[in-house]
């Protein structure tokens, strides 16, 4: 038989060793229970295809990137620049992209074709597009551009309501000498002489243009004949079926970013910068003050939402130049079910 004693220093000798493997069970639940919380809380990934190249004109989404809203929804949002509304229209129509941000005529002419995407939320409530010419080309009006050479950018909103414009003035197309030229060559073009007059924007081309010294006459759409739903948030019917909630938490975010960068301007170029660090900052900011106007125009009665009304009229002017079918239901081309309620939604004044 073992004396007292040599039982009682075994016992103490795996007291120890037992409390030592209790620490480590406990401590492997731990780091998986955070395993888990990391997981459960990780952001989900969206991309979201712009229109256009980084700049003022998207800059509530950048304010929405780099001031966390986005991030405080559960999302981590990447951001790819664009080359045109149509262009991007027709990546979400192909199916090469999913969610993204363009002109609501594109997007609306390609659901009336048949392509299965909807409008979810409309940031420009008025298209930003107009004619801009030099003074010294002496073109006083929009019916003065007969005859003259006037560039059309390519795969742009601009050349897909360009039928409605002329029209709404008293032209044709064959009135007008009208040169299709890539989007970057459309400023110089106009500066060098090679054009009278371009399609361009008060958004982007008319601020470039005036940046360096041009004394421009420019003709808005919206003021001349087309005052039409603009730039909006839309997805394919896939994703929106199978991302719901996504889809109400990125609008909501996106919003926020807007409110933001009306309230902080200066703030919201920081970050477009700091998103984009291409971006020219001196022009970003020009830009984000030259749309400011287009958020509550068109009837608007909230930042975000395009109404009802402007949606009949943009399907009643559009179909008189047959760029949509006669008869075809506007509720076809957006829903409002992804939108915040009103009572989270900025008024417009």
């Amino acid at each position: 038989m073992k004396p007292a004693s040599a039982d009682f220093h075994l016992e103490k000798k795996e007291i120890p060793v037992r409390r030592s493997f209790a620490k480590q069970r406990l401590a492997a639940a731990a780091v998986a229970t955070l395993a888990f919380v990391g997981c459960a809380n990780a952001a989900t990934p969206v991309t979201f295809q712009l229109n256009w190249a980084a700049g003022g004109s998207n800059a509530g989404f950048a304010a929405a990137v780099a001031e966390g809203f986005y991030k405080e929804a559960g999302l981590d949002v990447t951001i790819v620049e664009g080359n045109g509304s149509g262009n991007t229209a027709q990546l979400v129509a192909s199916g090469r992209a999913q969610l993204a941000y363009a002109d609501a005529v594109a997007v609306s002419q390609l659901i009336a074709k048949g392509a299965p995407m909807k409008v979810l939320s409309t940031v420009y409530q008025s298209n930003p597009n107009e004619v801009s010419a030099l003074k010294k080309a002496g073109i006083k009006s929009v019916q003065a551009l007969a005859g003259h050479k006037v560039a059309v950018p390519s795969g742009s909103s601009q050349t897909t309501m360009l039928p409605l414009f002329l029209k709404g003035n008293g032209l044709k197309e064959s009135d007008v000498n009208l040169i299709n030229m890539p989007l970057t060559s459309m400023v110089p073009a106009l500066l060098q002489g090679q054009v009278d007059a371009i399609l361009g924007s008060v958004d982007s081309y008319q601020i470039q243009l005036e940046a360096q010294g041009a004394e421009l006459d420019n003709y808005t759409f919206a003021d001349h004949g087309v005052p039409t739903v603009s730039t909006s948030i839309f997805a394919s019917n896939d994703f929106i079926k199978s991302n719901p909630d996504l889809l109400r938490k990125f609008i909501a975010a996106s919003l926020k970013g807007w409110y933001f960068a009306i309230d902080n301007q200066p703030k919201a170029v920081k970050d477009l910068k700091q998103v984009f660090p291409n971006v020219v900052e001196k022009q970003a900011a020009a830009e984000l003050a030259a749309i400011k106007p287009l958020l509550c125009s068109g009837g608007a009665k909230y930042i975000g939402k395009a109404e009802d009304a402007l949606w009949v009229r943009t399907q009643d002017l559009l179909s008189q130049v047959k760029l949509l079918p006669a008869g075809q239901d506007p509720k076809s081309y957006y829903t409002n079910d992804y939108l915040p309620p009103v009572a989270q939604m900025r008024a417009c004044k």
